[in-house]
């Protein structure tokens, strides 16, 4: 790119939003959601930077992020928690979002987010999610999934998290016991604190994260449904065996 789209860590003005992005051996995909990022971020200039979460990677992943101006760090942790906790900390945004690299955001996300926060009706939330193609199997794997969540932690958001800053330090960020669900138990927590607070966990439908298949594409539709044992080890949590193979021994989330 000849010119970033992104404030720099050397910019010195007022930043609005901080971006997190995890990012394991993505140069197949990180440069359409950093693209999806500079479009939503558009009516912000020079107000939102884009954190890149380096994490044992071995591509062109840096490179391409450096390109785009982003701010990178890294980050050897398998942890998913520990790993955007660590962009977190250099975080200078008033609002903290997430996005996995290998997501896009449409371009009304982050003026939804802003919307959604200068309401002082919401404490934060997710985001209405699409998969970029769909069968019977993902439609099935993903009631598998998300119906549990949902009675264990009474809200689920998958990818694209959003809250002040300030929130997001009160609760302590991602819990970093949990290697896996610690998506659903982050929300679970951000929702806990806002009720204490008179707010509502909010679900922006305005704007929507896509979020590849290469799960899917590499294991199968109906993998899930197959293999059981992922959705149990998900639902507990903290099995390292099951994370490792399902995140940090293949491709990053």
């Amino acid at each position: 790119m000849n010119h970033s789209p992104f404030a720099g860590f050397d910019h010195e003005g007022p930043i609005r939003f901080s971006v997190l992005i995890p990012a394991h051996n993505e140069e197949n995909y990180i440069g359409k959601c950093l693209d999806s990022i500079a479009a939503a971020a558009a009516p912000y200039p020079n107000q939102t930077e884009v954190i890149v979460i380096l994490n044992r990677c071995t591509d062109r992943t840096e490179e391409i992020a450096r390109a785009y101006g982003c701010v990178t760090l890294v980050d050897d942790s398998k942890n998913l928690s520990m790993i955007r906790n660590a962009g977190a900390r250099i975080a200078r945004g008033e609002f903290i979002v997430t996005i996995d690299a290998d997501s896009m955001m449409t371009e009304r996300m982050l003026t939804e987010i802003d919307s959604h926060l200068a309401s002082g009706s919401y404490i934060g939330g997710g985001a209405a999610a699409k998969f970029e193609r769909m069968s019977a199997g993902i439609v099935v794997s993903a009631i598998l999934l998300i119906v549990p969540l949902l009675f264990k932690y009474g809200a689920v958001s998958i990818g694209i998290f959003w809250c002040r800053k300030s929130d997001f330090d009160a609760i302590g960020g991602f819990n970093e016991k949990m290697l896996m669900a610690e998506d659903a138990d982050f929300a679970h927590r951000l929702k806990k604190w806002g009720k204490r607070q008179g707010k509502k966990y909010g679900t922006i439908k305005k704007a929507q994260m896509i979020t590849s298949c290469r799960k899917f594409d590499k294991h199968g539709d109906w993998a899930l449904v197959k293999q059981p044992s992922i959705i149990f080890a998900y639902l507990r949590g903290t099995d390292k065996d099951y994370a490792d193979k399902t995140y940090y021994e293949n491709q990053g989330r």
